[in-house]
């Protein structure tokens, strides 16, 4: 009897989870780059009444006979699907159309044998750097900006990184465009072109794209930020449109992939069950109250 008293409360503790996770996925329904998080169950153990019996010459077999004792919250997964693209015209707005994730960096340490200080305003020294040794995320937000230096980098000040040469994903460095540049622009294999004062066209760099076998085993950081792990089964940085990695659109965003009829519905149902295990616990609770009233 008390056992129905626990199993309604470990329901109510994973609904809840869920309903958290249903609420985070609603709040950044127009979040740009965002991927929902999904809640699913397991059963908890199970407590034996009797054990199975095989069949002999003389009766057949018996089933065990266990009694569940509630469920437990299994995973929670970041479900890494496309989300719809919107249209911006800003040419610093990048959208993937694909697989892969924009590597953004900041505290760049130089691989440089002299041990130079990387300085982000000089053009000069933003090639060759370690991002072993540098703090490196991940995202899908390609929400980018001009630093008053010329760099490439997102909301929260992190340089996007690239190819210093194009087809060089070997050569890492911090794109730049210069102050002299007339107009630029980014192509969909990630080549960043511009006019020089000369109106002649040049090449910046090329975007590098970060590719994972797991996605779903990146870790969320914040500021539409993810960070590597052992379990994200990270591949390398390559080039956009190359080895089944995205191409990028300019002027436009990968929105987020929340899906506000989905996400309802599954509100509705985590409501409901949430409901049913508070029954549970109710009506077990009548029942030892009339266990206590017996000897009126």
């Amino acid at each position: 009897m008390l056992r129905s008293m626990y199993a309604g409360i470990s329901g109510m503790k994973g609904f809840q989870t869920k309903l958290d996770v249903i609420g985070n996925n609603i709040a950044n329904v127009n979040t740009a780059g965002f991927k929902k998080g999904r809640v699913t169950f397991q059963d908890m153990m199970s407590q034996m009444s009797s054990g199975a019996q095989g069949a002999t010459d003389t009766r057949g077999g018996v089933n065990p006979a266990q009694i569940g004792l509630g469920s437990q919250m299994g995973s929670i997964d970041n479900i890494h699907t496309q989300g719809f693209r919107q249209t911006t015209n800003n040419p610093l707005d990048f959208s993937l159309e694909g697989d892969g994730m924009f590597v953004v960096a900041s505290d760049i340490a130089r691989d440089d044998p002299q041990g130079d200080i990387f300085d982000p305003s000089n053009p000069n020294e933003l090639d060759n750097i370690n991002l072993d040794n540098s703090n490196v995320s991940y995202t899908r937000a390609g929400n980018f900006y001009l630093d008053t230096n010329g760099n490439i980098v997102n909301s929260d000040g992190l340089y996007l990184m690239g190819s210093a040469n194009q087809g060089d994903t070997g050569n890492i460095s911090a794109l730049n465009i210069p102050e002299t540049a007339q107009s630029f622009s980014v192509q969909t294999n990630g080549t960043v072109n511009y006019i020089d004062a000369d109106g002649n066209t040049q090449v910046a760099g090329q975007v590098a794209l970060a590719s994972f076998s797991n996605p779903a085993g990146l870790q969320k950081a914040g500021s539409n930020l993810y960070l590597n792990t052992e379990n994200a089964g990270y591949t390398g940085l390559s080039e956009p449109e190359t080895d089944g990695v995205a191409s990028i659109v300019s002027g436009s965003l990968e929105m987020s992939n929340v899906d506000l009829a989905s996400e309802f519905t599954e509100m509705i149902t985590a409501q409901r069950g949430f409901q049913a295990n508070t029954r549970i616990i109710t009506t077990s609770d009548e029942i030892l109250q009339e266990l206590v009233n017996l000897k009126r």
